[in-house]
């Protein structure tokens, strides 16, 4: 019997040391922005702001990773870019439509960005730049990046 207990304890203890290892295994360093269930989580969110926003200069490339268990896009809304700056989506469409048309099409949805993996831009205009998840707009998945010179 003491010996049973002994392995059913071990048994336990190895899963709690192997639990880390299972899932997004991201450091918060490793990025700007998280993707929880449906939300958009800034490491340094700017205040005041009706939505999560993260501040960045020109130059400044932001870092999203899905911190969560769920799959997410980043898509930028066409008309919530500054002009003269380049669309964005996960999945490098050019447009919101065709980003929109490949996740609905696709089985494992068109500009998923999976657990524990990231995506990334480069912001070269300064401006205000409106981003959504498709899969998750409707549940208020939304994101805002403000660029200063």
């Amino acid at each position: 019997m003491q010996r049973r207990a002994f392995i059913a304890s071990g048994g336990g203890l190895a899963a709690t040391a192997l639990a880390g290892c299972i899932g997004p295994s991201l450091a918060d360093s490793d990025y700007d922005i998280g993707m929880a269930s449906n939300a958009f989580i800034p490491q340094d969110p700017v205040e005041g702001e009706g939505q999560p926003t993260h501040a960045a200069s020109v130059g400044d490339t932001v870092v999203w990773a899905n911190s969560g268990s769920r799959k997410h896009t980043v898509t930028a809304y066409e008309s919530g870019v500054p002009d003269g700056a380049d669309f964005f989506a996960s999945g490098g469409f050019d447009s919101e439509s065709e980003a929109r048309e490949a996740w609905e099409k696709s089985l494992n949805g068109g500009g998923n960005i999976a657990p524990g993996e990231t995506y990334e831009v480069t912001f070269d205009v300064p401006g205000e730049y409106y981003y959504f998840c498709i899969p998750h707009e409707g549940g208020g998945m939304r994101g805002k990046i403000l660029v200063e010179e």
